[in-house]
């Protein structure tokens, strides 16, 4: 096949166009890897800075994914998760219309450290249980969950199928824990071995952190997580109200 545009159109965003439209059409399916270099100048008959121009620019718009020294491949989409009130990673997939589903990789009992000792308003060194879990949107790893619970909540916990059940709703539905609100502190991280390892990333790839503490009746600390997202697969998004000044 040979791209041709009618003048003035460069021949990069005919190809450009011409790849999209493969994307979007199943040629290419999500995940999978685009035809080589080579492959796309034999196919479309253009010069090899033809077809660089064409896959940065879809690059660019977030419809491929360049890895260096393995190739390119067709981007998952972005989803776009709202930060406006206390919600599960179920709720939140089940809201965007995609299925969740979950892999569990660890459950524990640990010695708290002092910073999930401080979340969950213990002493140090008390024994905790600690839950890690991928959580997967339509088949594909979102995010590693790690989760850490009070001993006398986790022990009760852990009793249940964790990759079917959330612990939200057993937290819930099944032990009349309500879950009040939470306090959230996000920031940029790269990943490290574990986390890539989780989910099928290359080490020091883009992470978006959540910590995330959900208190209970009274202000009691319930349920410290720390939620590792995919930085290219989702983005997070707020409305905030703004403050009124002093004296208005």
């Amino acid at each position: 096949m040979t791209v041709r545009g009618p003048d003035p159109t460069p021949l990069y965003a005919v190809l450009e166009t011409q790849l999209a439209a493969g994307i979007a059409g199943g040629e290419f399916p999500l995940g999978s890897q685009l035809p080589t270099e080579d492959k796309l100048i034999q196919r479309f008959a253009v010069s090899r800075t033809t077809v660089r121009k064409a896959i940065q620019n879809l690059s660019d718009r977030g419809l491929i994914e360049i890895r260096r020294g393995t190739g390119t491949f067709v981007a998952q989409p972005r989803i776009t998760q709202e930060l406006t009130e206390l919600t599960g990673f179920v709720e939140d997939m089940d809201a965007l219309g995609l299925a969740a589903t979950a892999r569990l990789i660890e459950r524990i009992v640990v010695a708290a450290d002092a910073d999930v000792a401080r979340h969950l308003a213990l002493p140090v060194g008390t024994r905790v249980m600690r839950i890690r879990r991928v959580r997967l949107a339509n088949g594909v790893g979102m995010s590693l969950d790690e989760t850490y619970l009070p001993l006398e909540i986790g022990e009760k916990i852990v009793t249940h199928d964790l990759e079917v059940e959330p612990i939200f709703k057993l937290l819930e539905q099944r032990y009349d824990i309500p879950l009040i609100d939470a306090e959230y502190e996000l920031e940029a991280v790269c990943a490290d071995h574990d986390v890539a390892a989780a989910l099928g990333l290359e080490l020091g790839s883009p992470i978006f952190l959540i910590e995330r503490t959900s208190y209970s009746a009274g202000d009691r600390p319930v349920d410290y997580e720390k939620l590792y997202y995919r930085a290219d697969l989702i983005r997070f998004r707020t409305r905030l109200a703004r403050r009124k000044p002093a004296g208005v």
